[in-house]
């Protein structure tokens, strides 16, 4: 018994000692058919003031939540979006307007002219056909909450924990679906532009959400998701001793 509360006071010794969530604070909720204000103002990678209707120019979008300059998976995210897109012959402001949607505030122009000269650095022949886009806290709030996306920020290392995730917009900014993970599969993509471009919205893919998040500058180690397997782990074990002494005292009584 001393084992089970030795036991318990770690895995309560270790959640005091990560208070930020990130799995319960950076999530994705489903809204099909949910109104994106295609009205709200944002400033692109050029610092020209515009709305997501303009850069959307009639054509299905997709939006990808990113951290321009971020030290984790936003860029992976849209090397994995730009390689889709190639394969199932795609083409941005053709097929569809793609813009990196930044959700940070204190985020510049130059930040997001900066992510997408790395891009087009890796993928040439996307140079121009892919928007970047900053905005005020309210304004990234007024274009994320219909689509469900949440995200927050960690100031213990100074990063936002968010999904990997892509959202695709119908013509006149209806909310059709999400596709998931750092790179959709062609015919995913495929199908979800052509739903969008009908004007459907909803239907089934997988949820699988990978967060943009995890890495300690300071130590350079993935600390809380480590932390959250110490957790699991103590949680695991403490059950199984629970249980055995459950199973043990039964036996004491029948015997």
């Amino acid at each position: 018994m001393m084992r089970v509360l030795f036991l318990l006071a770690a895995f309560f010794a270790v959640t005091a000692a990560a208070p930020f969530d990130p799995f319960a604070q950076a999530r994705i909720d489903e809204h099909p058919g949910a109104q994106v204000p295609l009205a709200t103002p944002v400033v692109n990678q050029d610092g020209v003031r515009t709305t997501l209707g303009a850069l959307s120019g009639g054509r299905p979008v997709l939006l990808i939540p990113v951290l321009h300059d971020c030290p984790n998976l936003c860029g992976l995210t849209l090397d994995g979006l730009v390689s889709a897109m190639k394969a199932s012959h795609v083409v941005g402001g053709r097929d569809a307007s793609v813009i990196a949607f930044g959700i940070d505030p204190k985020e510049s122009a130059a930040d997001a002219r900066a992510s997408l000269d790395r891009l087009a650095l890796r993928h040439p022949e996307i140079a121009g056909r892919i928007q970047a886009t900053i905005g005020s806290a309210a304004e990234i709030k007024a274009v994320m909450d219909p689509i469900g996306y949440h995200f927050a920020y960690d100031p213990r290392i100074g990063q936002y924990a968010h999904a990997a995730a892509v959202a695709v917009l119908t013509p006149d900014g209806r909310f059709s679906r999400w596709l998931y993970g750092l790179a959709p599969e062609p015919a995913d993509l495929t199908t979800a532009l052509g739903a969008a471009r009908a004007g459907k919205t909803g239907g089934f893919f997988h949820q699988l959400i990978l967060l943009c998040y995890h890495y300690d500058p300071q130590t350079g180690r993935y600390s809380v998701a480590i932390a959250w397997l110490i957790r699991a782990a103590c949680i695991a074990t403490v059950l199984a001793l629970l249980l055995y002494v459950i199973f043990a005292k039964r036996r004491e009584g029948t015997g």
